[in-house]
């Protein structure tokens, strides 16, 4: 079954082989601004009650990675859609909670009603692509990604949203910068490495992925991130169905729904949970079920990961979910990432 990669080589593609070049750039502007160190020092004086995370999309899956380590480290840290905050959960704007959005735009519907909202009630970190941005100019304290301008799907603003986070974990726990920004540094090589092989990866999937209907995204912990935006994305690119949820999460119903129709893509994450991952997969091998593993020592190539630190493995997590949407953008011979009802910003609640 040979690929026609004409189709494919679009503007969403030029973004998604220009991702190494946008953490590089994004890891060489992340500093300390002072408005930041004033809010570090207050999270460190115990002056927030709770640390409230929010986003929409690809900007709230993203928050995953700092959520689990807030938790961790003790604190009492809430993850809620920025839609359900400004109608359902408002209480939540307080002077004692600390308020990290994340908007690609900085401008998007729900951003905006944020800070009408809050009216300076909460203190808020913004994390965004975008420094003329309300957002990132209302903000108290803002981190900006360098990913430059995008198509359509989040692929750069995405993982350059995942270095900031990281960044911000880090300055917020007064860990050693230095050593930070190091194994950050390895994020841009490993993606570039993977990417370098794209065509080959799409070959493979568009064999792997013959004549599913639907299509599953599961892992644990801090891989929540990628099964929810990679679900996502591939709505998004390819107008196909798939669904993103906790390992657990799919034996709980979604595991009836095995056929020779329905692929799951199982991220194995970190140690704590590998083994229940791998459980999972040979339960579904088990039940004559369409599975692979993403790992470093996954058998299929293009779910196997580039060898890198816990902390920068859900920037590479998503590389395969991205290759997905070009073999299944191939099978249908459209291309992929072109948005024919929504747009780019999202300026209608």
């Amino acid at each position: 079954m040979l690929t026609e990669f004409s189709v494919l080589e679009g503007a969403y593609l030029r973004d998604i082989l220009d991702q190494p070049q946008s953490l590089e750039h994004t890891l060489s502007r992340l500093d300390e601004p002072k408005a930041l160190l004033q809010l570090r020092k207050r999270f460190q004086e115990g002056q927030f009650k709770n640390v409230v995370l929010t986003g929409m999309g690809a900007s709230f899956h993203a928050l995953h990675v700092l959520h689990l380590p807030l938790i961790d480290q003790g604190f009492t840290s809430l993850m809620v859609e920025t839609s359900e905050l400004i109608h359902y959960q408002n209480r939540l704007f307080d002077s004692k909670n600390l308020i990290v959005a994340v908007s690609q735009s900085g401008k998007s519907a729900e951003a905006i009603r944020l800070l009408e909202m809050n009216r300076g009630r909460s203190p808020i970190i913004a994390i965004t692509n975008t420094a003329s941005s309300p957002l990132a100019e209302q903000a108290d304290a803002t981190v900006l990604t360098q990913a430059g301008k995008e198509f359509s799907v989040s692929c750069k603003t995405y993982v350059t949203a995942l270095i900031a986070l990281n960044w911000l974990e880090a300055v917020l726990f007064e860990r050693d910068l230095g050593k930070t920004r190091y194994e950050l540094q390895q994020a841009a090589p490993a993606a570039e490495g993977y990417l370098s092989n794209w065509k080959r990866h799409v070959q493979s999937l568009v064999e792997l992925l013959h004549g599913i209907r639907h299509l599953f995204l599961v892992g644990r912990g801090a891989s929540l991130a990628t099964v929810g935006t990679g679900a996502l994305i591939v709505k998004e690119s390819d107008h196909f169905h798939a669904e993103g949820m906790s390992s657990a999460a799919f034996r709980h119903g979604p595991f009836e729904m095995l056929s020779e129709e329905s692929f799951v893509l199982v991220f194995t994450g970190d140690e704590r949970t590998r083994d229940l991952n791998q459980r999972l997969l040979e339960d579904i091998r088990e039940q004559q079920g369409r599975a692979e593993l993403v790992a470093e020592d996954a058998t299929v190539a293009p779910c196997a990961l580039p060898a890198v630190s816990t902390s920068i493995q859900s920037i590479v997590e998503i590389l395969p979910v991205q290759m997905i949407t070009l073999a299944l953008a191939a099978q249908a011979e459209r291309e992929p990432g072109r948005f024919e009802l929504a747009s780019k910003v999202t300026t209608t609640e």
